[in-house]
């Protein structure tokens, strides 16, 4: 059966900042390519298309739809809140709404689904704000919501905390591999490789201990892209020998990837105190471009990897140098990683595989019937 779906993003067109663009076009692609209809509704003036335009222009939207040719969304203005749901919404089976949207637009959405049965509606959580922020979660109505699709154990466990119950499922991001995927190359032009954005010091001393700090001391040949960097990040890169490339266009990521002998992957704070399990997606990304990986801890409490056979973990800094070193003396141990993360991707972690359990999500959903979570879900959250 063919479903009309509706998807209230934050953006489908930028990915400045923002990882859940990577895991969206996948999902739209995929669900577009098993002929459902799709409709994508984001945000005139969200801050990632705002901040890529300021930095960049309009170039970038350019090149995203001539990179996504089927891809496509909606401008809305969040100010005017005379949106028109029942056109846009008109014969829809299934929305989700994420959680990077304004409160007024996901308690309007809520409020459509109460006057339509027919729908199901679900809230879509990859950040750590549940955690981390709970009053700004706490502005939402999810009142009328069939449920919230969380990217991970541990923050569908912070869900039901807080008065959801059953009703919250895990739903994790993963590789769309139509993009990510490896790309031969007659010889790669550098040693090591991050992808990703400095951010709001959530990570900075675990950048020096796991990538900076080994990066120098090895000598690499090293390069790290992504947003967000102030100019003494900037200048610590460079004292370091590495060299800052600004933001990188993520469809562009695995012909960058083919150019590297390894890469890393250094998890935010959060991820690896406050919500353990969830890598965010940028391991599943590497590991289907087919480039070896070396990743700072992270407690993998869902084995959505295999640990040592798939990439290897470091327990610290010294032990990341020496994963380091060892990948890019031993082509045999590179070529088995390559191979064996290929494989868990391959097997497990697609967006095909992802859109498979969101559409037995959306069957088991019942139509007739609005969960609606108790007044404790606002109240705690606040407390």
């Amino acid at each position: 059966m063919k479903v009309k779906v509706a998807i209230f993003c934050h953006s489908l067109v930028s990915d400045w900042n923002h990882g859940n663009a990577h895991f969206l076009r996948g999902v739209v692609a995929e669900l577009q390519a098993r002929g459902h209809e799709v409709n994508v509704f984001e945000p005139r003036e969200g801050w990632s298309r705002q901040n890529l335009l300021r930095d960049y222009g309009s170039q970038p939207v350019d090149d995203f739809q001539r990179a996504f040719p089927g891809l496509c969304s909606t401008l809305y203005d969040t100010a005017d809140t005379d949106w028109p749901l029942d056109e846009w919404l008109d014969g829809v089976g299934l929305v989700l709404v994420h959680e990077w949207n304004d409160p007024k637009l996901v308690a309007a959405v809520g409020r459509y689904r109460k006057a339509n049965a027919g729908l199901r509606l679900f809230f879509h959580d990859t950040h750590h704000r549940a955690v981390t922020a709970p009053h700004e979660l706490a502005r939402f109505d999810l009142s009328h919501y069939d449920g919230v699709l969380a990217y991970g154990a541990s923050l569908r466990d912070a869900y039901r905390k807080l008065g959801w119950g059953k009703q919250v499922h895990v739903w994790h991001e993963a590789a769309d591999i139509c993009v990510f995927r490896p790309i031969d190359v007659a010889w790669k032009s550098g040693d090591l490789v991050w992808i990703g954005n400095w951010g709001d010091g959530e990570r900075t001393a675990e950048l020096r201990e796991y990538f900076i700090a080994p990066a120098a001391e090895l000598g690499l040949k090293t390069q790290v892209f992504g947003v967000r960097y102030p100019a003494e990040a900037i200048g610590e890169l460079s004292a370091a020998g590495i060299s800052y490339g600004g933001w990188l266009p993520n469809h562009q990521v695995p012909a960058t990837f083919a150019q590297f002998k390894a890469t890393v992957h250094v998890p935010r704070r959060p991820y690896t105190q406050q919500l353990p399990g969830i890598p965010t997606i940028r391991p599943f990304e590497a590991l289907a471009c087919g480039i070896p990986l070396v990743s700072a801890p992270w407690e993998d409490t869902e084995r959505l990897f295999r640990i040592g056979t798939d990439f290897l973990m470091a327990r610290n800094g010294h032990e990341l140098k020496t994963h380091l070193r060892s990948v890019l003396n031993d082509k045999d141990l590179a070529a088995s990683l390559v191979m064996h993360g290929l494989e868990t991707i391959r097997g497990r972690h697609t967006c095909a595989h992802r859109v498979d359990e969101l559409l037995d999500l959306f069957d088991a959903a019942q139509p007739d019937a609005s969960f609606a979570a108790e007044q404790v879900f606002a109240t705690e959250m606040l407390s």
